[in-house]
């Protein structure tokens, strides 16, 4: 059962049992889908339906910020974990490099997942990079087409929320893939050109502070932070 949060469900999970029921869907028939929400994410999904649709059909859905664990024990049903999506997918693709899987990189700017492909099957060996597209396209029908072409096992999409979601929720079937993985802006992390938070940081649930202070611009976004508990906080007192 999953444990409600603004109206998005989320699994409660360690980081290895997700990882373990990655690969469970990786080895499954038929087309999956993650989703790594983060309490932005939550907001959106609670003013979008579609949105909160798409999230909520994902076969695994992981709690990407602290401000998501934090929430669910405000509201009393605390979650194990917070599961950053870049981690999760780290620990995939460790697994996948072991059985030879291969992995598609769709999403970021031009020339970004070309790089990240290059860096991540030098640190995986064994990893199939079967193919990239950046993020900037018009038209479904040709990126579709290509990852079906490339006969990847598993693709990471990385267009940002919720496009990436109700991307997956609609053409993911059509991609040939048996599990796509939404994954905002991971790939920038992959390729180098954008850094994590050092691990006092991460580990102190900090990381969304490193990053404003690394980009003031993201401001507007992290404003959201606040108004996310503010919401938990009326839950709260609703139930």
């Amino acid at each position: 059962m999953r444990i409600n949060v603004l109206g998005v469900g989320f699994d409660n999970l360690t980081m290895d049992e997700a990882v373990d029921r990655g690969m469970e869907l990786l080895h499954s028939p038929g087309t999956h889908y993650a989703a790594t929400p983060n309490p932005e994410i939550v907001e959106v999904c609670r003013e979008n339906l579609a949105a909160r649709q798409a999230v909520n059909g994902a076969d695994l859905v992981l709690p990407d910020g602290i401000g998501v664990v934090k929430g669910a024990r405000m509201l009393g049903t605390p979650l194990k974990a917070r599961l950053p999506g870049v981690e999760f997918a780290a620990g995939l693709m460790e697994r996948m490099a072991a059985e030879g899987l291969s992995l598609y990189l769709l999403g970021a700017k031009p020339g970004v997942a070309e790089s990240a492909g290059k860096r991540l099957a030098e640190k995986y060996p064994g990893l199939k990079i079967a193919g990239t597209h950046d993020g900037y396209f018009r038209e479904d029908g040709p990126v579709i087409e290509a990852i079906r072409q490339s006969g990847a096992d598993c693709v990471f999409v990385c267009l940002g929320a919720p496009k990436q979601e109700l991307w997956m929720a609609k053409h993911g079937k059509a991609t040939g893939a048996r599990l796509l993985c939404g994954l905002g802006g991971s790939l920038d992390v992959f390729a180098g050109t954008v850094k994590r938070a050092p691990k006092f940081w991460t580990d102190h649930g900090l990381e969304w502070f490193y990053r404003l202070c690394s980009d003031p611009r993201r401001a507007k976004r992290m404003a959201k932070l606040p108004l996310f508990l503010l919401h938990v906080e009326k839950e709260k007192r609703r139930r």
